[in-house]
């Protein structure tokens, strides 16, 4: 393979090409119109344009992304993830052009694409289950009845879902029907598929995930966990690795489970096999992401293990450069998303252009970004401007240095998730690991926020003041500044 065309933007597609540079690979990139000056665009050694600003007209559009890798005469291609990475059709439309998909194959995506298939298949394994239909729900009578013996509250879930869409809690049996026909009506607006299942709801769970890798030789591993609890609307915003609170003998099980969730659909490749950890620490089976995750650099950093460069050995035919015996827990890593989003304004997108743009750097801080200073944040796409990551030695240092990193990013013109995954670092909660998925539900409000804000601004009101008074020839501070001052000393810390 020397040369691969990278199916995405941003962030990913950098990261994507920089392991494929260190390989001696050479990479294609492709974009839309709205990518034209993109990071990404500049960094590869080729780039085709592939269709207008939306990504059902680009970046989706899997005819001209293997029309882009047949005219630059590239080998593979490589999905990331988001777009067209878990698409099944995708996947053997890449097979049959002759091409090499570096990921799972095929039939591998749809088992686990579908909940329902990918639980029926981990089934064989007797990976454990949150109690509930094994099913879609055809009988909404029988399916009430089931809900009564399981128990309430309840969860229903599409099948073909994600992202916490096609999903609702029922607290009590009278809500039952209404809440189920909202589920199946988000879901089939959502996915073109209306079909859901029921779970007992697991109240305070925790968010734990597997990575497992495995190549065609039949030889399946898993690197450790993460810990992807802290999420806002379902979706995670900051992950590490390891768990604060799995054992060695639990992190064992887990890991098993993972591999033969794996095991069980041919699996190759690198993928993720998701889990809940509930208050007594039994883990059940949730899904099997068949792609890499946007959190993967927590594993990297704590394995030294390039998943990219093994994605790409492993799609050349070779055998993983690893046994699970070899791999061992190197300290501690955590993940910050940044999102052009206003944490103070229930997290909305905040689009606009990056008027500054400083990342932060030093020892154990690592920034995988597609943006530099001056560049617009696209309407068109997620709004995840970088993800921020730190090691250290244990848990507390690399706490310690994503609090030091997020204090040296500099972003100004839009808003982003930045506090918040300041706020996180420094609440007692997380501090002592005693949080699970309703964190922000649970701790967070706007105010939080706003209060840091109105400390910074007159710190900066301040800091002008002196210096203006310094300019004009006056050693005399206001009285309202030792006031402030005095204020400052005394302020609470969130």
């Amino acid at each position: 393979m020397k040369k691969i065309l990278v199916a995405n933007r941003g962030e990913i597609a950098l990261r994507i090409m920089r392991s494929a540079r260190e390989m001696g690979i050479k990479t294609v990139a492709v974009f839309s119109e709205a990518d034209r000056n993109a990071l990404h665009v500049r960094y590869a050694d080729e780039a085709v344009c592939i269709g207008p600003a939306p990504s059902s007209q680009s970046y989706l559009v899997g005819d001209n992304i293997i029309k882009a890798c047949k005219a630059t005469d590239a080998d593979g291609i490589h999905p990331g993830y988001g777009f067209l990475s878990e698409n099944a059709a995708f996947a053997r439309q890449v097979k049959e052009a002759g091409l090499i998909l570096i990921g799972p194959s095929p039939e591998a995506m749809e088992i686990m694409g579908n909940k329902l298939s990918a639980k029926a298949a981990a089934l064989k394994y007797d990976i454990p289950m949150v109690p509930g239909t094994e099913e879609a729900i055809h009988d909404i009578p029988l399916a009430q009845k089931r809900a009564l013996e399981i128990g309430f509250p309840i969860l229903i879930k599409a099948a073909a879902g994600g992202g916490g869409k096609g999903m609702r809690i029922v607290e009590r049996a009278e809500d039952f029907i209404e809440q189920m026909d909202l589920a199946v009506s988000e879901a089939t607006s959502a996915f073109g598929d209306g079909s859901v299942f029921i779970e007992r709801y697991v109240s305070s769970p925790r968010h734990i995930e597997i990575q497992v890798i495995g190549d065609n030789h039949g030889n399946i591993v898993h690197l450790f966990e993460r810990d992807c609890s802290v999420q806002r609307r379902h979706q995670k915003v900051v992950e590490e690795a390891p768990s604060s609170v799995l054992s060695p003998e639990l992190r064992q099980r887990m890991g098993q489970s993972a591999v033969d969730a794996a095991r069980s659909c041919n699996y190759t490749g690198a993928g993720t096999v998701e889990f809940i950890l509930d208050e007594n620490l039994d883990f059940f089976f949730l899904e099997m992401n068949t792609r890499l995750q946007v959190e993967h650099p927590v594993t990297e950093m704590i394995t030294g293990i390039d998943l990219v460069k093994e994605q790409i050995r492993i799609a050349r035919g070779e055998k993983l450069s690893f046994r699970q015996e070899d791999l061992e827990i190197n300290g501690h890593a955590i993940e910050v998303r940044v999102y052009a989003e206003d944490p103070a304004n229930n997290f909305l997108p905040d689009i606009g252009t990056l008027q500054t743009y400083k990342a932060p750097q030093g020892p154990g801080v690592r920034v995988d970004d597609g943006f530099e200073q001056g560049m617009e944040i696209p309407i068109y796409y997620d709004p995840m401007i970088a993800k921020l990551i730190t090691h250290g030695k244990d848990r507390t240092e690399a706490i310690e240095r994503m609090i030091r990193a997020i204090d040296e990013y500099t972003i100004t013109g839009i808003q982003t998730t930045l506090a918040f995954g300041k706020y996180v670092m420094q609440h007692p909660a997380f501090v002592s690991g005693d949080f699970d998925t309703h964190f922000a539900s649970k701790y967070f409000t706007p105010d939080n926020l706003r209060s840091v804000d109105e400390e910074e601004a007159m710190i900066a009101a301040i800091i002008a003041a002196i210096s203006m008074s310094t300019k004009s020839g006056s050693d005399k501070v206001p009285i309202e500044l030792n006031s402030a001052s005095t204020w400052k000393k005394n302020r609470k810390e969130y």
